[in-house]
């Protein structure tokens, strides 16, 4: 079917979760349908859940993945449900639709998540891993001054993420995993930091709980190195009492031999270079269905979701791709490993398995 007037496949999509963060999901594809886009089902083990929000959004309702997937034959599959769940849902859509697309954390164990890249592979299907701090606008900016060579080779970079937000209001689970801030916001930092300096080779890492309602760590500190030589610092906190209150923002200075790029509050992003040091206002536009604070992520996954599109049209290379994110799934286990260890760790020697949290 082609979309009138545009000349282009009307790209029919299926989600698998009706939870939180999945209604960002709809509202952004619900944008896309100038470009194509139609979410035709939404499955949830929640019957009242999957009805509210097909209803709302003009798709039918499933309980039940495979009979979705039986009466839709989708183009693609969005899953926005929770770690535990991914391997056998991933297993199920990748023979059965031509992209699919799971939200972070990819898995759980680095045997899921292996599974689940070789799951497309066979299939030959695209797999994209919802990350969408590298759509931000901040950090696509970011990337095109680094591709124009505004600061030359990238040498260091600082990421900070530290915030008091009650992110457990919207997902309580969270507060009930063993790992939490590693899993729930390392994997974006750590995505950042492995796009802007490339592959990590070895980590050290320090956790703490300091939320005594929460079961796992609230905060990290890491050093790694890089390679070709470049030194990342990621901090994190979801117990850092400011004012105003940051969230959702990420404050990054990243150092390159002929220059620095900083990414300060209100989405100031300081250029200093040969010619001295300007000033640019890089935050995003409010969706019509959007609110500040949580604008640059609604913003970031309209920005990812036109990316899905492009890669089922062939157009692009998937950003990051399933095979990609394992790769930052192993430096968040290996962070894990050198917090419980108080040990740095290579990972070129690291074996994979079940980590202390």
């Amino acid at each position: 079917m082609l979309i009138e007037g545009k000349g282009m496949e009307e790209l029919r999509g299926a989600l698998i979760g009706a939870g939180f963060f999945a209604r960002n999901h709809m509202q952004a594809w619900r944008d896309l349908a100038s470009e194509g886009a139609r979410i035709a089902g939404v499955c949830d083990l929640d019957p009242a859940r999957a009805q509210t929000m097909a209803e709302e959004f003009g798709a039918e309702p499933f309980t039940d993945p495979v009979r979705m997937l039986d009466v839709l034959s989708p183009n693609f599959v969005d899953i926005a449900t929770t770690p535990p769940s991914h391997r056998a849902l991933i297993e199920l859509c990748a023979p059965r639709t031509r992209l699919v697309i799971c939200q972070k954390p990819i898995a759980d164990s680095h045997s899921d998540a292996a599974a689940m890249v070789e799951a497309c592979e066979r299939a030959g299907v695209p797999f994209l891993i919802h990350e969408n701090f590298r759509w931000q606008r901040p950090f696509m900016r970011l990337q095109e001054l680094l591709r124009e060579g505004a600061i030359g080779t990238p040498r260091f970079m600082h990421l900070s993420f530290r915030h008091r937000w009650d992110v457990y209001a919207g997902q309580p689970y969270l507060a009930t995993v063993p790992r939490l801030a590693i899993m729930d916001m390392g994997v974006h930092l750590f995505d950042l930091l492995r796009l802007f300096l490339g592959e990590a080779e070895a980590i050290n890492c320090e956790t703490q709980r300091r939320n005594p309602q929460v079961a796992g760590e609230d905060g990290f500190t890491a050093l790694t190195r890089h390679e070709g030589g470049a030194v990342g610092v990621t901090d994190c906190s979801f117990h850092t009492l400011r004012r105003p209150e940051p969230f959702p923002q990420t404050m990054t200075r990243l150092e390159g031999d002929e220059g620095t790029l900083e990414l300060l509050e209100d989405y100031r992003l300081l250029i200093h270079d040969a010619q001295g040091r300007r000033e640019e206002d890089v935050e995003p536009s409010v969706p019509a269905w959007g609110e500040k604070p949580w604008h640059v992520v609604q913003d970031s996954v309209r920005n990812f979701e036109r990316h899905a599109l492009q890669v089922l049209r062939g157009e692009a290379a998937p950003q990051p791709s399933g095979a990609d994110n394992l790769r930052t799934l192993e430096l968040c286990l290996a962070a894990y490993e050198s917090a419980a260890t108080g040990r740095r760790v290579e990972l070129g020697t690291f074996v994979l398995g079940e980590v202390a949290a």
